[in-house]
Parts: structure tokens; sequence; C-alpha cells
């Protein structure tokens, strides 16, 4: 079965550069950087991330505001706080060097079954599938599993069909074949390519002609809508920006000033006057829109410059001043140069990040 497989593998595989060197810290790397974010989208952020930090050792020592800065865009931020916390942990439990196996890896901060048992297998040959959701949905397509392909059943299920046909060599490989099946061949969104597939004989979804109808997966919850409005507040050459506090939603991350309600411009003022700001001239800024797992914002913008600031009144942490307070954001001013090189931005604010305009 994985015969031809390897086969379709050796020839169509992806070329990629945590591939081509395949040192546990690239794999690991890699792993995490691809966790919910697109191929394509990682190869730049790789590349970056390795000329700074390019061991262990050196991410183990970098302070938060520059893997922070590295990671800037890539979004869901406790993954490289986990990449750093682990990279501790490898030097001080492991003498620096990475776990060669699941079960140790799995001890490391970031580290679930899956992104362990790829590091493990591509990294050091252990037999382990890695089930991520490709390998769920070549696993539904091949035997018509109708169950929901979330639950924590399908997932058993997928992992004992694997090792039963597992090779006893070249486990990485396996599960990166079957990555790349999954992304090129057997898609997610559309019809499946099945006449480029090397085990369309062995798919019983592809006899039956019901590629669609697996995998299935039970309706999601429909997400919250949040309505936010958000400052970019130049003073003194420079841009107000704040820190959100250390849990929940993009918890530690620095962020431009923003309130919970779509302000109007006479209640956006009021706002910025709770701020401790004067300001001289308000622009409205295009709306945006960012969708997390549970929630999604719709944002209005507003540019401001102020002549004036009076630092953070004391009232204005207070209920009775306003309705519109930020969620404990310390602000504080930034440069041009700072903004560059030294402050993240998460892109649930990409869109107002673009509006930046130094005066």
């Amino acid at each position: 079965m994985f015969k031809d497989l390897l086969t379709w593998y050796d020839n169509n595989r992806r070329i990629l550069p945590w591939r081509e060197d395949p040192a546990p810290y690239h794999v690991w790397l890699s792993e995490i950087m691809l966790q919910q974010t697109r191929v394509e989208a990682v190869r730049s952020y790789y590349a970056r991330f390795l000329e700074t930090l390019p061991d262990i050792a050196s991410l183990a020592a970098a302070d938060e505001d520059t893997y922070l800065k590295l990671w800037e865009g890539l979004g869901y931020y406790s993954r490289v706080r986990n990449l750093h916390k682990a990279a501790v942990q490898i030097m001080n439990d492991y003498d620096g060097r990475m776990p060669e196996t699941s079960a140790e890896l799995k001890k490391l901060s970031g580290i679930g079954p899956y992104t362990a048992a790829a590091i493990a297998s591509i990294a050091f040959g252990e037999r382990i599938p890695a089930v991520d959701g490709n390998l769920l949905r070549i696993f539904a397509r091949l035997t018509c599993y109708g169950q929901d392909i979330k639950a924590p059943a399908a997932k058993k299920a997928a992992e004992a069909f694997y090792l039963e046909h597992f090779p006893e060599t070249r486990a990485g490989d396996c599960n990166q074949a079957l990555m790349d099946l999954g992304a090129t061949v057997c898609v997610p969104n559309g019809a499946p390519l099945c006449g480029e597939c090397p085990w369309s004989d062995l798919c019983q979804a592809h006899r039956e002609g019901s590629e669609l109808d697996f995998p299935y997966a039970a309706p999601k919850k429909d997400r919250r809508i949040e309505d936010r409005t958000v400052f970019l507040i130049y003073y003194d050459r420079r841009l107000v920006l704040g820190r959100r506090p250390s849990k929940g939603l993009l918890a530690g991350l620095y962020e431009f000033p923003n309130a919970l309600g779509r302000l109007s411009r006479s209640e956006a003022l009021d706002y910025l006057s709770g701020l401790g700001f004067s300001a001289v001239r308000i622009t409205e800024l295009p709306k945006a829109k960012h969708t997390f797992s549970h929630i999604e914002w719709h944002m209005t913008g507003y540019e401001v410059l102020a002549d004036e600031w009076k630092g953070f009144p004391e009232a204005a942490a207070g209920a009775e001043a306003s309705d519109h307070q930020p969620e404990g954001q310390n602000l504080f001013l930034a440069t041009r140069e700072e903004m560059q090189h030294l402050y993240s931005i998460p892109s649930a604010f990409a869109a107002y990040r673009r509006e930046i305009r130094f005066r």
C-alpha cells in the first residue's frame, strides 16, 4: 500500500526548506509555524526566524520582544511563546539536545501528539503516524469513515489504520507523503483529484463516487460578533501603542488603542479625552474584519493627530469615566524604527497597521 504512495511522493513531493535540511530544530520550528498557517505563508517567516535564531540555544536565550517580532503576522502567538519555553526546557533538562522519541517530545511546552509524532518520525525515524487534518481526510475517504472526524474516536481509528499499514522504514517520508497527498490531491475544498492519486484503486469513497461525502464533521457553532473601534494616534511624531492584559485573547501582545463598540465621531473624541489626548484632527479609516476561532471582530478605525497628552488619568481606569475604556492598555509612544523592528502587532490589527503614516 505505502510502496505506491512513496513512489508517488519521490516523484511529486513539494520542495520545502525544512525538508531539504531536516535537522530536529528545523522540523520542530516548521511544524509549529505550519499549525493553522498555509505553507506558502510560512516560507519567509521560517527563513527570517532561522536567520536571527539559528538554533535551540539562541531561541532559549532570546528575549520576548525578539521572538514575538519575528512571529509578527503569523498569529496564534501562544505558539512562539511555547516554542521559547520548550527551548529553555531542552537547554535545562536535555543538555541542549532535542528528545528523540514522541513520548519525550510531548513533555515539552506546546508539543502535542501530532507535533511530537511529526518530529519523531521525520527527524528521528520513529514509526508513528502524525495524524493531522490531511491524514484524517484521507483515512475517511479510503475507508468511508462516517463518524464525526473531529471526535477523539476518529483520531484513534486513523492512528490504528495507518500504524497497521506503515512500513518498517521511511516513517517520516510516509507522514510527509500523506501531508502532500492531502494538500495537493485529496484536497479539503472542492473535488479531490482522484485521477492523480496513487491510492484511487484502494479508496472506497472513490469506488462509490462519494468522495465529497467524506469526511463528515458536526456543524460548527456560530462565532460571536464583536464590534471594536481602533485608533491610530500620532503624538510628537510617534505612534501610541498599548499592551494587552497578560491573560485572555492576544495575551500580552502590543496593539493600537481600541474600544468595544462602533464609536461615532463624537464618542471617539470622548474616548480620546478619557485617555488624556486632545485631538487636532480625526479622520475615519476603512472598516476591517478579523476572525478568531470563536469570535469575529468587526472594526471601525480612526486616525488621530494629537497635540496634547496628559497621560493616562486615574479616572480613566474607572467604569464611570467612559463606557468604552481600553482593556488594561498600558499606553506608550513608539517611533517608526521601533514599529519596524521591535514591537509586534498581531494580525488582528493588520488592516490598520497598513494605514500607518508617520508624519
